[in-house]
C-alpha cells in the first residue's frame, strides 16, 4: 500500500490541496447517515447509538471469525491485481496500482503510484514499491524491499532483510545503516499483504514490526468492529482494524474483507495536524 508514499511527497507539490474547499454536501450525507447504516464509520463517531452498534459488531466479529477459525480459512490466491483511488481530505490525488504473485515459496508484489485529479496538473512525480521473499508457514517473509521516486532519486530507499544472520541492512539518504532484525518484521507493501496468511483468530490483537526502509516500527492492531462500507465494487462486509497510538503517531485504520480473503479494501490515516488519506478499492481480481 501507498498511503505511507504519499505523505512523504514535498509539502511544496501538495500544499495548493488544502486550499480546494472540500465536498461538504457529501460530508453532511455521510455524517447523518453514520447511525442509521454502518457506512463509513470512523473512531471519531461519538454517542450512545455509535458505541451501542460498535460493541454489537465487535460481538459478532469475533464469533465469525471463531467460526472462521475452526472452518479454517482457504488458501491464499496465485496471484492478485488491485487498484485504489487515494484522497486526501476528500480530493483525489493519487491512483495505485498493485500485483501480488506467488510460485511455490516465493512472492513478489509491485505497486506503482500515479497523481490523479488537479494533483496531476502540478505533481509528475511516480512512486514504486517493490517487495519479494519467502512465503512461510507463518506468512510472507520480506527478504528485498525498494521504495523509488522517479523523479528524485534521493528519496529512494532500500532494504535487505539477513534472517540468517538477523539483520535489516538500510540504505537511505546516501547512507548505510544495520539494524537488529525481528523475527516478525515486514516491509510496507507486504504488510497489507500479510492479513491473507493469519489464522482467522489472530485478527482480534496484532502485533508486528514494520520497516519503511528507514527505521524499524512497532504496528499494534485491535479489531474494532464489523462493518459494511460502501467501495466502487458495491457494497462489502469488512472488518476494521484500528492501529494502537504511540504518542505523536499517526492514526491509522485497515478494513479487510472476509469474503475476498481478507485482502485490505480500504485505509485511513489521519495525521495530527488533522489531514485525512484515504486508500479505496476500485479493482480487485484473484487468480
Amino acid at each position: 500500500m501507498i498511503l505511507r508514499a504519499l505523505l512523504s511527497m514535498n509539502p511544496q507539490n501538495v500544499g495548493w490541496v488544502e486550499a480546494v474547499k472540500a465536498d461538504t454536501h457529501h460530508q453532511r450525507a455521510v455524517d447523518g447517515y453514520r447511525c442509521a447504516q454502518p457506512i463509513l464509520h470512523f473512531a471519531s463517531v461519538q454517542g450512545p447509538c455509535a458505541v451501542s452498534r460498535r460493541n454489537g459488531w465487535l460481538a459478532m466479529a469475533l464469533a465469525a471469525l471463531a467460526a472462521l477459525a475452526h472452518a479454517g480459512e482457504p488458501a491464499p490466491p496465485a496471484s492478485i491485481a488491485a487498484s485504489y483511488d487515494v484522497f486526501r481530505n476528500g480530493l483525489p490525488v493519487a491512483v495505485v496500482q498493485e500485483t501480488f504473485e506467488k510460485s511455490g515459496a516465493r512472492y513478489r508484489i509491485f505497486s506503482e503510484s500515479n497523481p490523479a485529479g488537479l494533483l496531476a496538473l502540478f505533481v509528475r512525480t511516480k512512486i514504486q514499491i517493490h517487495s519479494s521473499g519467502a512465503v512461510t508457514p507463518a506468512g510472507l517473509r520480506p527478504e528485498k524491499f525498494d521504495y523509488g521516486r522517479l523523479d528524485d532519486a534521493s528519496k529512494n530507499v532500500s532494504a535487505a532483510f539477513d534472517w540468517r544472520a538477523k539483520q535489516l541492512h538500510l540504505t537511505f539518504d546516501g547512507r548505510n545503516e544495520t539494524l537488529a532484525l525481528p523475527h516478525d518484521t515486514q516491509d510496507r507493501v507486504s504488510l497489507m499483504y500479510q492479513f491473507m496468511f493469519l489464522p482467522a483468530e489472530k485478527f482480534g490483537n496484532l502485533a508486528f514490526h514494520m520497516t519503511n526502509g528507514k527505521k524499524i516500527e512497532t504496528y499494534r492492531y485491535q479489531l474494532a468492529g464489523a462493518e459494511m462500507i460502501d467501495t466502487p465494487l458495491g457494497t462489502m462486509h469488512t472488518l476494521r482494524l484500528v492501529k494502537q497510538r504511540e504518542p505523536d503517531d499517526n492514526a491509522v485504520e485497515v478494513w479487510l474483507a472476509p469474503e475476498r480473503k481478507f485482502f485490505p479494501v480500504k485505509l485511513l490515516i489521519v495525521e495530527n495536524d488533522g489531514s485525512k488519506f484515504e486508500q479505496v478499492i476500485t479493482q480487485l481480481e484473484f487468480k
